[in-house]
């Protein structure tokens, strides 16, 4: 099947509709009925996702892909090559290989890559597409990973797992031990095979329930895209004791890092009433929790204990957007209807207690423009708004 897949009017027939309505085109006749026409169609679906996320794979002849969910639950580029400046040695196995994006990028930084997928249709497809990257330092096996790490006799020098949550708590809070594999559990197991492991989860889990499970963490990270969290990382080296290192960066139109201490006290903490300058840290900053550590760090004030916006009278070079604040009001009935009602604005909200959504309602204000307002609360506990334009820093 997966050769039928590569013919040349297959592979025409599923770039030249990459970008098409598929529910329509799956009511028109399959144009080869030899082929299954849904795996057909989800060529052409799971290849226009890979687009932007995964560039050397899409620009790359013979390559094929598996369901929609792989593509959209695989690590992009960005994040595995980050991933693999992570890594060094001989040898890694990754125990929950998938599409084998983040295998591909420790390829350029671990001598011999071993990876374990329990889905044999995919573990199929990403040994194919391997070779058709000319990547000869993968070794692609099939099967439960538990199996072959307790066959295997070979200590290797690091172990990495993106353990995934089982169905029934989609969309949930979750715990590592919520997951398959379940990592806590394993985790002396896994001690004996590799003295270093490299852990991926979603975003949404929770870094200090992940702390209390886990042991001999030597970094978090936080690793975003376009301002989106995307994935956390955590390093684990066998009986480390130190300090744990908590580096957050985001990949946008610039690079942006911001990296401290786990429980890093902010010596110089700062709280003010808004100046020339406003701060909103980037969702990598925010997942961190390090709210109070960048006052001093940046030396920016804080608008209140709970807002986790800053405003400074010079302009910083800060990790997220950066405003000049136009004008700051007292929120209330006079001012909204003379300043902002029946007005087009970006909104946004930080420890305010009515929504984005009852604000644009109540007051009739427009989504989108050049105009921005923050609706929040300052030090002396007073309701504000700060109408603000944009600054693009270099």
């Amino acid at each position: 099947m997966l050769e039928a897949i590569l013919q040349k009017e297959v592979q025409e027939f599923i770039n030249a509709h990459l970008f098409t309505d598929v529910q329509k085109l799956a009511l028109k006749k399959n144009p080869f009925p030899e082929l299954d026409y849904k795996m057909l169609l989800s060529q052409i679906v799971s290849k226009g996702k890979a687009k932007d996320k995964l560039p050397t794979w899409f620009h790359s002849e013979g390559i094929i892909y598996p369901e929609k969910i792989s593509v959209e639950q695989t690590s992009s580029e960005k994040t595995a090559q980050y991933k693999a400046n992570l890594v060094s040695g001989t040898s890694l196995i990754d125990l929950t290989g998938g599409f084998g994006i983040d295998d591909y990028y420790f390829a350029k930084k671990v001598k011999n890559v071993f990876h374990c997928e329990i889905n044999s249709d995919l573990s199929e497809i990403t040994a194919h597409n391997f070779i058709k990257l000319n990547v000869e330092n993968i070794e692609c096996f099939s099967g439960d990973s538990f199996a072959f790490l307790e066959k295997s006799t070979q200590k290797y020098d690091w172990i990495y797992i993106d353990p995934s949550r089982r169905n029934a708590l989609k969309g949930k809070v979750f715990l590592l031990a919520d997951c398959l594999p379940n990592v806590p559990e394993l985790l002396d197991f896994y001690f004996e095979k590799s003295d270093n492991i490299l852990i991926k989860t979603a975003p949404i889990l929770d870094i200090s329930s992940a702390m209390g499970e886990l042991k001999f963490v030597t970094n978090i990270h936080i690793v975003s895209v376009e301002n989106e969290v995307k994935e956390l990382l955590f390093e684990l080296k066998k009986n480390y004791k130190g300090l744990i290192g908590i580096k957050t960066i985001d990949f946008g139109k610039k690079v942006t890092r911001f990296d401290a201490i786990l429980g890093e006290e902010s010596p110089n903490l700062n709280f003010g009433l808004p100046k020339k300058y406003l701060y909103e840290p980037n969702s990598a900053v925010m997942k961190s929790g390090n709210f109070d550590l960048i006052s001093s760090r940046f030396k920016v004030s804080k608008l209140h204990t709970n807002s986790h916006i800053y405003t400074s009278g010079e302009l910083v070079d800060f990790p997220g957007r950066t405003f000049e604040i136009q004008d700051n009001f007292i929120y209330n009935k006079e001012n909204m209807k003379l300043k902002l009602q029946n007005q087009k604005c970006n909104i946004t909200t930080r420890n305010f207690p009515e929504t984005v959504e009852n604000i644009r309602k109540k007051w009739k204000i427009k989504d989108g423009g050049n105009h921005y307002s923050f609706f929040t609360t300052d030090i002396n506990n007073q309701k504000i708004v700060l109408l603000c334009t944009k600054i693009q820093q270099s």
